[in-house]
């Protein structure tokens, strides 16, 4: 018997269906809490989002109390 998840990738491999329809058919069959599950598994929930910009805003007040980003006058000249 073929594993479904492999059926499912190979129906997109062979251009029955394009991924985004793929996707679509995944997320409407899915519960809502099924996504959040499955993007929080991914770290891709909006917890692992506002982690991620705070260490992005973290980086960039380091790198410019370290003078790494210059003015936009210096870049422009």
């Amino acid at each position: 018997m073929t594993n479904a998840r492999d059926r499912a990738l190979e129906l997109v491999e062979c251009g029955m269906v394009t991924a985004e329809d793929m996707l679509t058919m995944c997320l409407k069959y899915m519960s809502t809490d099924d996504v959040a599950d499955m993007l929080d598994a991914n770290e891709l929930s909006a917890r692992f989002q506002e982690d991620a910009d705070e260490d992005e805003e973290e980086q960039q007040r380091r790198d410019e109390k370290n003078g790494l980003y210059p003015d936009r006058e210096d870049i422009a000249n």
